[in-house]
């Protein structure tokens, strides 16, 4: 009988709630059409269509340690690459299937030059890993809600056995925890339907896991998929519940709380554009001002975020994402203390932006600012030891102005003449308490 370990759990999360930034990386076959990673199943191509892209597939630009640079750039602490998404293509040398990067022109083991790379950076550790496989001939094709050749009834789903598959799928997760030294995340991706839990022998395939790699932690989708939170919320976790609860391009109105009021981990994973992978046509990328906002909104509500790129058929990151990373890692080279083991203040959000906190520091990030002074809501004066621009720390003073006294137990800081801010994106302001 599977028994929770509260303290070993915490243990293993903190990490995870120290880093609070990622990148998730997309990549595979599915760059070559460049039409997004769904692309199999969303024009229902079969295996002969699709098998043209993995006798292409060379990706001669590709350097993982330029990805992992980025990631370090852009103030991230964690990369996660996908090691085998749905179309069951592998990017490293498994044993088990002849459809691997090994096997094609460039013969590269992508996962191998991945970890040794992220390490090199000093990040963490992680790799994506699809529960499905549309390549696999005993995964069920016909019927199934997403398979590529679910409408085409010569594809019928008699003499597969689903127990090969899932002893194929086993052996693979067990190689990825075993030749690529620690991993300090694995990302299962996903649940639907009645393929979920049991069905993919989830207590035996986690017990394996813990063993291997008894640090790991991993997301919840053994159980859900971007819906649903998993057996930990609900206050009666099974062996294979998740460590933490992955909304999918969202972020929750309150946060995450279990059935007991305790707040969860949780991490918001969230495209640049509208795709995971790579897609030429999708230019609606998010500006990076709208992205630091939404990483201070995760943190200031107790999450992670999570925000991928889809690298090109030739391994480059596009332009427009290396951009947006650049932007990004901008700010956060001046303000990460306010993301990094930061967490929700349980303060009011305020009119002109977000409160992070970490421990005696609040972080106000202001996104607009005020007519006259600041109000620093929720704090009183004689508990502030000072007030700084965390860009700069320079001291920003406390206002003695005569326009807020009818205000007289609210704080209120002195943000000087100039009414425009010094981060037109997100100035932060350091409040130290005594």
């Amino acid at each position: 009988m599977y028994t929770f370990d509260r303290e070993k759990y915490e243990k293993r999360m903190e990490w995870f709630t120290n880093a609070r930034f990622g990148m998730f990386i997309h990549w595979g076959l599915y760059a070559i059409p460049a039409r997004g990673e769904w692309v199999r199943s969303t024009e229902e191509m079969t295996k002969e269509e699709y098998m043209k892209y993995f006798e292409e597939f060379d990706p001669v630009d590709c350097d993982p340690a330029v990805w992992a640079k980025a990631a370090k750039e852009a103030g991230m602490q964690y990369v996660v690459m996908t090691a085998k998404h749905h179309d069951g293509f592998c990017l490293f040398d498994s044993q088990y299937t002849d459809f691997k990067s090994t096997n094609t022109r460039c013969g590269r083991d992508f996962v191998a030059e991945f970890v040794e790379a992220v390490r090199a950076e000093g990040l963490k550790v992680g790799l994506y890993f699809s529960l499905l496989d549309w390549y696999h001939e005993d995964y069920p094709h016909y019927g199934d809600r997403i398979h590529p050749m679910r409408n085409n009834p010569s594809e019928t789903n008699e003499g597969r056995d689903f127990d090969r598959y899932l002893t194929y799928m086993h052996n693979q997760i067990r190689e990825i925890c075993t030749n690529y030294g620690k991993l300090d995340l694995l990302w299962f991706d996903f649940s639907y339907d009645d393929m979920r839990g049991e069905k993919w022998k989830a207590t035996e395939l986690m017990q394996m896991v813990r063993e291997l790699q008894p640090d790991v932690i991993i997301d919840n989708r053994l159980e859900v998929s971007g819906e649903g939170y998993g057996s930990l919320a609900a206050g009666n976790p099974t062996p294979y519940h998740g460590d933490f609860v992955t909304p999918e391009q969202m972020i929750p109105p309150q946060g995450i709380k279990d059935v007991n009021g305790r707040d969860m981990y949780w991490e918001a994973c969230v495209t640049m554009n509208g795709n995971w992978g790579y897609h030429a046509a999708d230019h609606y990328f998010k500006p990076a001002s709208m992205l630091i906002k939404k990483l201070v909104e995760c943190v200031s509500k107790g999450g992670n975020m999570i925000l991928n790129i889809g690298p090109d058929a030739r391994g480059n990151i596009p332009e427009k994402s290396a951009e947006v990373l650049r932007e990004i890692g901008v700010w956060m080279l001046r303000n990460s203390r306010s993301i990094y083991g930061c967490t929700k203040a349980d303060m009011e959000k305020p009119e002109f932006g977000r409160i992070t906190r970490n421990g005696k520091h609040l972080f106000f990030h202001l996104y607009e600012n005020s007519i006259g002074p600041v109000p620093i809501m929720g704090v009183r004066k004689e508990d502030v030891k000072g007030i700084r621009y965390l860009a700069t720390g320079a001291e920003v003073p406390v206002s003695t102005s005569w326009v807020h006294s009818d205000y007289p137990d609210i704080l209120f800081a002195d943000l000087g003449p100039d009414p425009e801010l010094p981060d037109p994106v997100d100035t932060v302001l350091e409040v130290i308490l005594r």
